[in-house]
């Protein structure tokens, strides 16, 4: 597995407890360093969205993350963050589960990349030289009719 991620974020959050006050909770979040930009770059010159692909190299790194730690890792807003981890169970790569908390209301829901990311590389090689393949046919088809008149 590729380790990329190398620097930590620090946030602490105030949270607010009716029955003991104030609480601080202070957590470290790996942030995306030089070379996981580069992968995310390359990623999007084969047309992959730059949410999908920012989400791929940040899960490829860590073992799992709740979407708090998504979004400050990775820049996203929770809606972007969540359609690119749609694209991504889509595609059977990640998995999703939920968490109760100690709060009321909805549970923590924490994500994980389910399939290496060798395979994922592997899944994008395949459609573009399956797109090669198609263009060369093309082509070979427009010098076939064309030398036919």
């Amino acid at each position: 597995m590729i380790i990329l991620l190398k620097r930590k974020y620090l946030y602490m959050i105030a949270v607010l407890y009716k029955s003991r006050g104030i609480i601080i909770k202070q957590s470290a979040v790996d942030v995306l360093d030089e070379k996981d930009l580069e992968i995310i770059e390359t990623l999007r010159s084969l047309k992959v969205p730059k949410n999908v692909a920012t989400l791929i190299t940040y899960l490829a790194n860590i073992n799992e993350a709740n979407s708090r730690e998504i979004e400050i890792a990775t820049g996203m807003r929770q809606p972007e963050a969540r359609t690119a981890m749609r694209t991504l169970r889509q595609n059977n790569w990640a998995t999703e589960r939920e968490v109760q908390t100690e709060r009321k209301g909805l549970p923590m829901r924490i994500y994980k990349l389910s399939t290496p990311i060798e395979t994922i590389i592997k899944h994008y090689e395949n459609v573009k030289n399956n797109e090669a393949a198609r263009t060369r046919q093309a082509i070979q088809r427009l010098k076939e009719l064309s030398s036919a008149n």
